[in-house]
């Protein structure tokens, strides 16, 4: 490595200052100061973030943003710090500098990398909901190494951010407080399949917790299994915060009035070969109820 570094062009035109502890204690300090700030003025747009309404992720997503100049600015000073030279020969050292330790660090300079482009590219924001890297879950850092989601076991997941490059990310609500929610509801083939439609698109639109606008309709649809029958709502959420207590709310009061009606759950007497499961011809009827009224 120290070969490596001394024959970067260009070292010779920066000569060290006086280093001693000072200039340790000093470089520390920098970088002390910067964590920080970070620390507090995340915690401040976090804070504000919650009294945003409809614009708190778009608050939140000045904290990345926020931590990549606060880090450039606090390398800057320990680079001249140590040593003596213009602006535009720190700015080319540190290049030169990371190009070459690069080849040891890759995966963290891939984290990186992967953080600008998270940042300024935005595949998804802090306060999305995204499948990323096998997981799915509520987006509640990006960080210069790697992307912190809870997923809804209350569980924080950091998945390197240079998973950007090499693998797929899906946001639920791709920065919007609404977000859309599938209901998947199953009933015995001979049950009603008009009433449990009904019934169900009831439960939907009276929920406290539902937005219905005419950018944001409500659906239900309805496939005939041959051993089952399947009742799906689509309708979006009024805050994606409240994803799993929409799907608990009208999954129980749906389930209510289907024991009332007569409506009852599939009942399987025996295995069901796998291939009747899942074949794709076995789908035949598809029925579909859309409504763009204003509650």
């Amino acid at each position: 490595m120290a070969n490596a570094l001394e024959n970067i062009s260009g070292m010779e035109d920066l000569p060290l200052k006086e280093f001693g502890v000072m200039t340790v204690l000093y470089i520390l300090y920098v970088f002390i100061v910067a964590y920080l700030i970070v620390l507090v003025a995340s915690y401040l747009l976090r804070k504000l973030s919650e009294r945003a309404g409809t614009h708190r992720i778009t608050v939140t997503m000045i904290i990345p943003i926020l931590k990549i100049i606060i880090y450039s600015g606090a390398l800057y000073l320990s680079l001249t710090a140590v040593f003596q030279a213009s602006d535009v020969s720190i700015l080319a050292f540190s290049g030169l500098f990371g190009a070459a330790i690069g080849f040891g660090l890759k995966d963290v300079f891939a984290d990186l990398i992967g953080g600008l482009i998270i940042s300024f590219e935005r595949p998804y924001q802090i306060g999305d909901k995204i499948t990323f890297g096998g997981y799915y879950g509520e987006v509640v850092d990006i960080g210069l190494r790697a992307t912190r989601l809870v997923t809804p076991d209350d569980n924080l997941v950091s998945v390197p951010n240079y998973f950007v490059f090499t693998r797929s990310s899906a946001s639920a609500n791709a920065g919007n407080t609404e977000m859309m929610v599938v209901i998947d509801l199953f009933i015995d083939p001979r049950s009603d399949a008009g009433l449990a439609m009904n019934i169900l698109k009831d439960a939907v639109i009276t929920s406290k917790y539902v937005y219905i606008s005419k950018d944001r309709p409500y659906t239900v649809l309805f496939q005939d299994f041959p051993f089952y029958r399947r009742i799906r709502a689509k309708a979006y959420v009024n805050d994606l915060r409240s994803e799993f207590e929409f799907k608990s709310e009208v999954t129980r009061h749906a389930w209510i009035e289907y024991r009332r009606q007569g409506i009852m759950a599939p009942q399987f007497h025996g295995l069901i070969p796998e291939e009747a499961t899942f074949e794709p011809g076995a789908e035949v009827e598809e029925e579909e109820e859309t409504s763009r009224e204003l509650l």
